[in-house]
């Protein structure tokens, strides 16, 4: 029961990451809120990245980010980001559609190299945190860089600010 609410929540939390990432413009890829900061295309590759990371998490107990290596092609390219996303998402879904309610439990471990980064902890949990909260986060920076270069920000979860005072952006 709680691994179709996730499914669930995949699904619909999917197409509100697709319509995010389309809404990011090839012009303002090289910008950044700070020094420290991301671009705008890195975020948004990063964003494609965190549905690769479903594939270990789920058909693994322990999972490497240092033995893992993945293509992620150029930051500068949107569509680029847009492709890699997809692909990421279906190998994602097809991990999601594998895993048995019972494997919500298993402990599982995310280390670089001989550092335990995450865990261990019940597999459910690192679903809900690592993966789905993960990808909230970056997609509410993501919206903070479109409007801080006066792109328009799509809504996720019904009008945004602006659609809801009949307002135009970027």
């Amino acid at each position: 029961m709680i691994l179709q609410t996730l499914i669930g929540e995949f699904e619909h939390e999917v197409n509100n990451t697709r319509t995010l990432l389309e809404a990011v413009p090839e012009k303002d890829l090289q910008f950044k809120p700070s020094p420290i900061s991301w671009t705008m295309g890195e975020l948004a590759q990063h964003l494609a990245t965190i549905y690769y990371w479903y594939v270990g998490t789920l058909t693994k107990t322990e999972y490497d980010l240092l033995a893992d290596k993945m293509e992620r092609g150029d930051t500068g390219d949107i569509k680029a980001t847009l492709e890699l996303f997809e692909k990421n998402v279906k190998q994602a879904r097809e991990a999601l559609l594998n895993l048995k309610e019972e494997q919500l439990q298993d402990a599982w471990t995310m280390k670089a190299g001989d550092k335990i980064m995450v865990g261990p902890m019940p597999r459910g949990i690192v679903i809900r945190n690592f993966l789905f909260n993960h990808v909230y986060h970056h997609r509410g920076e993501m919206i903070v860089y479109l409007r801080a270069t006066g792109n328009k920000v799509p809504g996720l979860y019904g009008p945004t600010y602006e659609q809801s005072q009949g307002m135009k952006a970027g």
